[in-house]
């Protein structure tokens, strides 16, 4: 809701309008967009972009080990576990036999109403050979792997507030955030919300 249609509904403050000096009613409505900016409202009732749970995830846009170019919104209609990890991360590669096992699980499952799972993996990598490496290691068969190679730099981990890893975001179909930083059994239990038949 507005600070215009507050003023509207609310008679009080609608015959008090006439009296708000022009610095007053400037404050006024200065506060009403500040407010409405941050509330996460648009005009048009989208969601908002962002990194919580509810909001649209920001699109990533990075090369593959082979320098394909993949978008995360292209996998919209899919459920999309976005996992940002690196080789050299040992919290990580022992999290990613789960991941394999969610992918091998969900891969083929009959979903409520999205076309798929996918996982898109964001390295934090440095070097391309150990990246790859780490791929091939862990079984990580999957097509989505980008990186942008610059480590804790890394675009991507700056847009989703990255600051530890392994972390993850859990995307809908319509490219809303459901569910973050899922590990072990949890994982597969956000994913199941959206399993009609394995």
């Amino acid at each position: 809701m507005t600070i215009f249609n507050l003023i509207n509904q609310n008679s009080t403050m609608k015959s008090f309008m006439p009296f708000l000096r022009p610095t007053s009613l400037a404050l006024l409505i200065a506060s009403a967009f500040v407010f409405q900016a941050f509330s996460g409202e648009s005009q048009s009732g989208n969601p908002k972009v962002g990194t919580n749970v509810g909001d649209l995830a920001p699109d990533i846009e990075l090369s593959s080990p082979d320098g394909k170019v993949y978008k995360l919104s292209e996998l919209r209609g899919s459920i999309v576990l976005i996992d940002f990890w690196a080789s050299w991360c040992g919290p990580c590669r022992r999290e990613n036999p789960n991941v394999v096992a969610a992918y091998q699980k969900y891969q083929k499952a009959k979903l409520t109403s999205a076309k798929g799972f996918e996982v898109f993996s964001v390295s934090l990598d440095k070097t391309l050979e150990p990246w790859q490496a780490a791929i091939a290691k862990d079984g990580l068969t999957w097509k989505y792997h980008v990186s942008d190679l610059k480590g804790w730099l890394s675009d991507a981990a700056a847009l989703y507030g990255v600051n530890s890893i392994p972390m993850s975001f859990l995307v809908d179909e319509n490219g809303i955030i459901v569910a973050k930083n899922l590990r072990g059994l949890e994982l597969h239990r956000q994913i199941d919300l959206f399993v009609k038949k394995l």
